[in-house]
């Protein structure tokens, strides 16, 4: 069994059980402490599951979500902060403008700030549309493709099919934003996106100060500094980064 599989199998015992040791892991999937403990660690950064003293529990804040819904966002740490981020980037769309939103947790809050007022939402990711419809917001445009379920997004390897779409904003995030630019780590995802950026006037970079740094540990370049006009972060951002970006011609909003 890989990774994927009995991390989606763990999922389903810790529904039906409501409660797992961290030995009642290990003993089921006959795999070592460790392994269990990094199952452990990015089922419940994912949202998935609870951790507590020697095993985790039923996520109770998520039982009542919709599928589609963002898991991250019920126990994200930089929540406060990245709801300002997409309270502060929500002010630049002004009415009738294109708007495209890439995927993440910051992406759903700012199409969250941005339903129904008067903008043209353009995004591939799943849960941002599923809200945006449920809400009646009156222009949503989703960008075809083949839906990828462990990403939530919508994927289109064809690049002639992203010439149709056209914005004046795109509000995108990543893994790290570094001097050298943003830096992404799901490479399908971010392949895709790549393909719209000669469609729009200005790009915005929305992530919380945790993903400011000045290297990067892996992931690939999804666009490097001088293509990106703004970056909305917060006031804990690494200065130095903050300092090179800034002297880089990039305008950078700390809230």
């Amino acid at each position: 069994m890989n990774e994927v599989s009995r991390q989606n199998a763990i999922k389903e015992l810790i529904n039906q059980k409501g409660q797992l040791k961290v030995i009642d892991i290990v003993n089921h999937f006959s795999i070592s402490p460790a392994t269990a403990r990094r199952d452990i660690t990015k089922l419940a950064q994912a949202g998935h599951i609870k951790k507590v003293r020697n095993g985790i529990e039923r996520n109770k804040l998520t039982e009542n979500q919709p599928k589609w819904a963002p898991l991250s966002l019920s126990n994200d740490m930089n929540f406060n902060e990245k709801e300002k981020i997409a309270k502060c980037a929500a002010t630049f769309c002004q009415e009738y403008e294109n708007v495209i939103i890439n995927c993440g947790s910051t992406a759903f809050l700012l199409g969250r700030e941005l339903c129904n007022k008067k903008v043209s939402i353009i995004t591939n990711y799943f849960p941002l549309a599923c809200y945006l419809i449920e809400h009646d917001h009156e222009n949503v445009i989703i960008m075809g493709g083949q839906y990828n379920k462990n990403q939530n997004v919508i994927l289109n390897p064809l690049g002639m099919m992203n010439d149709i779409y056209a914005a004046k904003w795109m509000f995108t995030s990543g893994k790290t934003l570094t001097p050298n630019g943003l830096y992404k780590t799901e490479i399908l995802t971010a392949l895709s996106e790549q393909q719209i950026i000669k469609n729009v006037d200005k790009i915005v970079v929305v992530v919380d100060s945790s993903k400011i740094a000045m290297n990067v540990d892996s992931g690939m370049l999804f666009c490097p500094l001088d293509t990106i006009d703004f970056v909305i972060t917060g006031k804990e951002a690494n200065p130095q980064a903050i300092e090179m970006i800034k002297k880089s011609g990039v305008e950078v909003i700390l809230v």
